[in-house]
């Protein structure tokens, strides 16, 4: 009966009729976002930690955004299709941001669980830290005299329930003990990882969160960074151009939390939980690239160096440096559309138009959106 009903919620989210739509059909309220710059939309910027600068953000918002992308992320594509308001980051302050349909906690560099030397402080758990005091200043809000309540830019206090929580996570954890550790080794650390995973989601639970969307995450192998920096072996190389390790630790990773999904969705009876899985839409569309419009599958729009990568992990999208004797300005390409890399980590937002229309096909979530139509 509990699968039933969990169906019955996650069909909300994919319009019946339109297995490629843009827009779905959802009764979520509000959405909740914990992640890392898959889904950053300006928290990290906001802490003053790190500047975004031009050509970031050109092709939707026309500066830099607080977004590492061009234009838009696949969360932004995610929640318009269901008709709700891009998510303000929690610590942007500026401009009055309104929270009334959700809020992003997700950080650029951030992972489940802390990194010694990251950029970003904002691990999983902080994150979470951050959602419980928006919600305990929200409910105190509410016993304020009418005339004294923030009213329409802070979420109803059903909203906490009502809302969809989605978490796009882990990349990092994974990306980055490459630099320290085995194979192996990264693969004996996962269980550790996802243990943390789990903490953030009972306490969400705690809270009142019901229903849960979980991204695992994509072929790391196949960025521009990676490549250049553990793919100068060409056998080490799949045949995609991918470092073949790197998609075999996100391999690991994705396999353990789609088991730690199916064991939260048995411990929450009235819980739903939804994974999708990511790597394979990324993967796809690596592989099969030209089938869908692009030119480039491993290489950076907005980088340094040149064919066949152009990247340079010295130098940033937008930045200006002396290089070799040389200064340098790091500028996008003519059409990043024709890219699926922006920046060498980060993809475009013509990938990410391209990734979140196949989520919304509901062929890559478990359970499958389509699949179980007769319920």
């Amino acid at each position: 009966m509990a699968s039933k009903i969990c169906i019955l919620h996650i069909l909300t989210l994919v319009s019946i009729f339109l297995p490629l739509a843009k827009s779905i059909v959802s009764d979520f309220p509000a959405i909740f976002n914990f992640g890392d710059s898959n889904s950053d939309t300006g928290e990290l910027v906001a802490t003053g930690i790190e500047t975004l600068l031009p050509p970031n953000g050109q092709n939707y918002f026309h500066k830099p955004s607080g977004r590492y992308c061009d234009g838009r992320l696949i969360i932004d594509f995610l929640v318009r299709s269901m008709d709700l308001p891009f998510l303000n980051a929690y610590l942007d302050s500026i401009g009055t941001p309104n929270f009334r349909k959700g809020c992003n906690f997700a950080a650029a560099a951030s992972a489940i669980r802390p990194i010694t030397g990251s950029a970003s402080p904002f691990s999983l758990g902080i994150q979470v830290a951050q959602f419980q005091r928006l919600k305990a200043r929200v409910l105190e809000l509410e016993l304020l005299p009418k005339g004294k309540k923030l009213g329409k830019r802070l979420p109803k206090k059903d909203f906490f329930e009502k809302g969809l929580y989605t978490f796009d996570i882990g990349q990092n954890d994974i990306a980055s003990a490459f630099f320290s550790k085995s194979l192996d080794q990264i693969i004996a650390s996962i269980p550790e990882i996802l243990a943390e995973f789990e903490t953030g989601i009972e306490k969400l639970y705690e809270q009142g969160a019901r229903n849960f969307w979980i991204h695992n995450t994509g072929p790391l192998g196949c960025l521009p960074q990676n490549v250049a920096i553990f793919g100068t072996d060409e056998s080490k190389l799949d045949e995609y151009g991918c470092v073949s390790q790197h998609n075999q630790g996100a391999k690991a990773f994705n396999k353990q939390l789609l088991a730690l999904s199916k064991k939260l969705e048995g411990k929450y009876s009235d819980a739903n939980f939804a994974y999708v899985d990511i790597f394979t839409i990324k993967y796809n569309l690596i592989a099969n690239y030209s089938q869908y419009g692009f030119e480039h599958p491993i290489r950076a729009c907005c980088g340094y160096g040149g064919p066949p990568l152009n990247y340079d992990s010295r130098i940033s999208c937008g930045q200006t440096k002396i290089l070799n004797g040389t200064s340098v300005t790091v500028k996008g390409c003519s059409d990043s559309s024709k890219y699926i890399s922006w920046d060498g980590i980060h993809y475009t937002q013509a990938a990410n138009d391209h990734v979140s229309s196949e989520i919304l096909t509901g062929k890559y979530s478990d359970p499958p959106f389509f699949e179980n139509l007769m319920f």
